[in-house]
């Protein structure tokens, strides 16, 4: 695979929203910060991606693999009733995939999480257990 991460930087609205989490081999793997989902952000290190068909030939095995990363470290933490994967690109045109696990029980079930409420911001303690629970999760879900 012939990463390139010249020049790549992350959309501002994406850096203000989330939290860091790991860098994965293509893409930055972010926590989205709102405490009433667990919710993922893939942004693959590739400068001036809009689109999933703008994604390198090369690269593109890797980006579903990442996205599966995430959606079985995701599953793992949270035992989500259903995995929410999505790449709208609306308000942020930096490529990013979202990955969100729902419960029957959450904000906005049965419906999508956008546009519903206001975000609400972890407790540090929290937020902190939850970052590390999941980089160790990504880690293992990686390592097959």
């Amino acid at each position: 695979m012939s990463l390139s991460t010249n020049n790549f930087a992350l959309h501002k609205k994406l850096a203000a929203d989330t939290e860091w989490l790991v860098d994965l081999p293509l893409c930055r793997c972010l926590l989205t910060q709102d405490a009433r989902f667990a919710w993922l952000i893939l942004v693959p290190r590739v400068a001036n991606l809009r689109e999933f068909h703008e994604v390198p030939k090369d690269q593109r095995v890797q980006l579903l693999d990442e996205i599966e990363q995430a959606s079985v470290a995701l599953q793992q933490v949270t035992q989500a009733h259903k995995l929410n994967v999505a790449a709208l690109g609306n308000q942020v045109p930096q490529l990013h995939i979202h990955v969100i696990a729902r419960q029957t029980n959450d904000a906005a079930w049965p419906g999508p999480v956008w546009g519903v409420g206001t975000a609400e911001p972890y407790d540090p303690a929290r937020l902190e257990a939850l970052t590390q629970t999941l980089r160790h999760a990504l880690k293992d879900a990686g390592s097959d």
